[in-house]
């Protein structure tokens, strides 16, 4: 697992980072992602990839804990030539917030759920470059949000919910693509 860490902020092999966070801490270090598909799972027999089962966690909050005993065989993160798709394979709902998601006119991007057993494309390459502002010399000396994805486990955020910020989820994902 150590090779897969990310070591160098200059390391361009990678897709994508994945960070794991508990509520308001992350959890671990950032996880780099060379091959095409990735599994992040808490618990899976013979399973390859990113175990969230392995890493110590200083939380002891009861519903963190609990959370975290709900996401089982987790995610699968796919790169394909369209883009980044995201399979649920825990037996709980995901949720989901992506620029490349919504109407680029939006003012809020809504957080989508995804039922067990289902899957998103989560990340569109082509309309997240479409979304950039190509005169903006700011953009290419930073990370922009265009190139990031969030996903919570089991407990979902935004206007819809009681949560209104991912930093309230007891258990989430960022996900943040490789733009060069």
């Amino acid at each position: 697992i150590d090779s897969q860490i990310l070591q160098e902020p200059g390391d361009r092999s990678h897709w994508c980072v994945v960070a794991y966070w508990e509520e308001k801490t992350r959890v671990g270090r950032l996880y780099s992602v060379q091959e095409p598909s990735l599994d992040i799972f808490y618990d899976l027999p013979q399973g390859n990839g990113f175990c969230l089962g392995q890493l110590n966690s200083d939380n002891k909050s009861q519903l963190v804990q609990k959370v975290r005993s709900k996401i089982g065989y987790g995610i699968q993160l796919t790169k394909e030539v369209d883009g980044v798709w995201v399979y649920n394979r825990s037996s709980y709902p995901i949720f989901i917030k992506s620029a490349t998601l919504d109407n680029p006119d939006s003012r809020t991007l809504l957080v989508h759920k995804v039922f067990p057993g289902f899957s998103i494309k989560a990340f569109d390459y082509e309309k997240a470059y479409s979304l950039q502002r190509p005169n903006d010399h700011e953009f290419m000396q930073q990370p922009w949000t265009g190139f990031t994805v969030q996903i919570s486990f089991v407990k979902g955020w935004g206007q819809c919910y009681t949560r209104q910020f991912i930093s309230s989820c007891p258990c989430w994902l960022e996900v943040i693509f490789n733009n060069r």
